[in-house]
């Protein structure tokens, strides 16, 4: 995906000219993240998909660098058996924001942006809405590939026996599917809502046999 290098060097440059020397670096170190064996899913397909659906709706952001960097960096860390991919991922991003002296209002953004994504708590801004919308988009994916997603998940908790595979999957499915309105922009809901809730409800009772 060498179009992925040149938009995240174009973004950087949007950003401060500050990264005009640190860019190729900082996306060789990106690259290799998302490229990490243990990955299946959270790889550069998702990265490229999200992209993708921030291309459909980014007129709803408000400080769209500060969405789109944060899309960047939001798996930028990912290992199964850790529960602060999210934190770290956003430390990476700060880090990389600090060293670039870039304002720390919009370093604050970012941070809390990524950490929107760990969808424990609801998003607070319109943009961490809009982020939180782009990283669940997946769930309303044409049928092959949320099957083909579905398979991707599983294989990055290979480690876990079926039978609590499948009951922890169906919890978390659950959650999502019984806690209301899956997106939260309008725009993104009337696109949306119907094929995720579908695809959740069928994933559901697969789960359940």
């Amino acid at each position: 995906m060498v179009h992925l290098s040149k938009r995240f060097c174009r973004l950087l440059q949007n950003i401060s000219v500050n990264f005009t020397a640190t860019a190729p670096a900082l996306w060789q170190a990106l690259q290799a993240a998302y490229q990490e064996p243990h990955r299946h899913y959270h790889t550069q397909q998702h990265l490229f998909e999200c992209l993708q659906l921030f291309d459909t709706y980014h007129y709803l952001a408000k400080n769209p660098l500060a969405v789109e960097f944060a899309l960047w960096f939001h798996d930028a860390v990912y290992q199964p058996q850790r529960f602060d991919n999210e934190q770290q991922s956003a430390i990476w991003a700060v880090t990389v924001l600090e060293q670039a002296e870039i304002a720390a209002p919009f370093i604050q953004q970012v941070y809390a942006l990524i950490m929107a994504t760990n969808h424990q708590q609801p998003p607070q801004t319109e943009d961490e809405k809009l982020l939180v919308d782009i990283d669940l988009g997946i769930l309303a994916a044409a049928p092959a590939r949320f099957a083909q997603y579905q398979q991707q998940i599983r294989a990055e908790y290979e480690w876990v026996a079926e039978m609590i595979y499948q009951e922890k999957r169906r919890q978390v499915l659950t959650h999502l599917y019984n806690n209301g309105d899956i997106f939260h922009h309008a725009d993104i809901k009337t696109s949306l809502e119907s094929s995720a809730q579908i695809n959740l409800q069928q994933t559901i009772g697969t789960c359940m046999k």
